[in-house]
């Protein structure tokens, strides 16, 4: 009888980026799985490894090198025993750059973008023939349409809805790397959200590039946003919270903001990006949203349900920002309050319209205003996490903790939590008292009931 073990091939995919390459690299396993290949924590020994790329932070492409120099060194250990390793590039860099990494790096096998990854086992195919491959198109058929169903995800699963990006803010490569926005249809978002489910998930997050842009058509031809598509969702049996991310403001509707209102099982939370507070800056980016519509959104969000906080995303030194823009966005985070957030000093994209803009700001004006808005961030964070002590809220585990006996998981807040807990729990929603808060995290104690 032939031993399994001998005969599976190991796996290693690194992933950088936003929630959506965390999934995109899940799906890639669930692709590669039937023919043989086993995911992997660590390169060495690895028979494919896949580094699965982010365009957006700065020198995105030189750390992709870097980290292709790094893992080179298995490649050559495994083919001097006579072996054989894959080596492939995805994502993002990819997409944007494929040919230029095929000649800069010979090391490389295939390079393929996050349009194509449903091609992978004729790639593989290719590859494994000594043919160098480059796929960086966007097809006709939508790679929905070709992916296997079953999926190897814990209590909090990710359901992709929504891909693609039409805004063309003037700082952002998604509408290159990613193309024109795409809904899937509702029938088989629910399939799959229910196959979740079946398959243990407490917690389903809806992801999209802008994932309240969704406008999937229903079996009936009739076109649902993403506030009737959540409500539908939220029927599930078994679902105990639903998440999504991650939003632009020109899309929130009435039937989203209703939604929050409605749906008990809708987390308190939204990440809305907002990028600056100053109008100027807001029109340089392309983003067709003022810093008193984000106000407004805000509100009305708070009228229907009180309890919800906020997270955003915030470019600082933007070309052409002031002192008064960045004041600007201070004042708006003084205004809205929020409860975490992403901050980065502006860095061009090639290809970009804000890489050719004129009036840079220098390096250490951009540094002090990063600072000083990460402190104003942070000291909200921190407020808000100690506001929390005290109280019991619901916790769902989902992994270990560092310390021994411990258990992490979030708040429906989005919070981190550290508690100790028997690990039966894991997986579970559980009520935990609150009892330690720092800007970062929480730690609590398991209620008994």
């Amino acid at each position: 009888m032939t031993n399994k073990t001998n005969t599976q091939k190991k796996l290693y995919i690194k992933t950088w980026g936003c929630q959506m390459n965390v999934y995109d690299s899940s799906r890639m396993a669930d692709i590669l799985r039937p023919l043989g290949y086993a995911q992997v924590d660590e390169p060495e020994d690895a028979d494919m490894m896949i580094l699965n790329t982010c365009h957006i932070r700065e020198k995105a492409t030189d750390k992709v090198f870097s980290e292709i120099g790094r893992l080179k060194i298995h490649k050559d250990n495994k083919e001097a025993k006579g072996g054989k390793m894959l080596m492939a590039v995805a994502g993002c860099v990819a997409q944007a750059e494929g040919d230029f990494i095929l000649k800069r790096a010979p090391v490389i096998d295939m390079v393929f973008g996050p349009q194509t990854y449903h091609e992978l086992p004729e790639m593989v195919l290719k590859a494994n023939g000594n043919e160098r491959v480059v796929n960086t198109e966007f097809p006709s058929v939508t790679k929905f349409d070709s992916l296997p169903l079953e999926q190897q995800q814990g209590p909090a699963a990710f359901l992709s809805i929504q891909e693609g990006c039409d805004k063309f803010c003037t700082f952002c490569v998604v509408p290159y790397t990613r193309g024109a926005e795409f809904s899937r249809p509702v029938d088989k978002i629910v399939e799959e959200a229910r196959m979740l489910v079946d398959n243990g998930a407490k917690e389903i997050t809806l992801l999209g590039q802008n994932v309240n842009a969704y406008h999937g058509t229903n079996i009936d031809g009739k076109t649902w946003g993403l506030g009737r598509l959540i409500e539908s969702v939220a029927e599930i049996e078994g679902l105990q919270q639903i998440r999504y991310t991650t939003s632009h403001p020109r899309d929130v509707d009435e039937d989203l903001i209703r939604a929050h209102g409605d749906v008990d099982k809708l987390a308190p939370f939204l990440h809305l990006p907002v990028q600056s507070g100053s109008d100027k800056i807001l029109k340089a980016m392309n983003r067709k949203h003022t810093a008193d519509r984000y106000r407004e959104i805000i509100a009305d969000m708070r009228k229907v349900r009180p309890d919800i906080v906020f997270s955003s995303d915030f470019i600082v030194g933007f070309p052409g920002e002031t002192d008064q823009d960045h004041e600007d966005t201070m004042q708006l985070i003084r205004d809205v309050v929020f409860a975490s957030a992403y901050s980065f000093k502006y860095s061009a994209r090639p290809g970009t319209p804000a890489a050719n803009m004129a009036g840079l700001v220098r390096p250490d004006v951009a540094s002090k205003r990063l600072t000083e808005l990460q402190t104003l961030i942070s000291d909200q964070y921190l407020e808000f996490n100690q506001s929390c002590i005290g109280t019991t809220t619901q916790v769902l585990f989902e992994r270990t903790g560092k310390n021994k006996g411990q258990l992490q998981g979030r708040t429906p807040f989005f919070q981190a939590v550290n508690a100790t807990a028997n690990e039966r729990l894991l997986g579970e929603f559980v009520n935990v008292k609150i009892t330690e808060a720092s800007a970062h995290a929480l730690v609590g104690e398991v209620e008994v009931v």
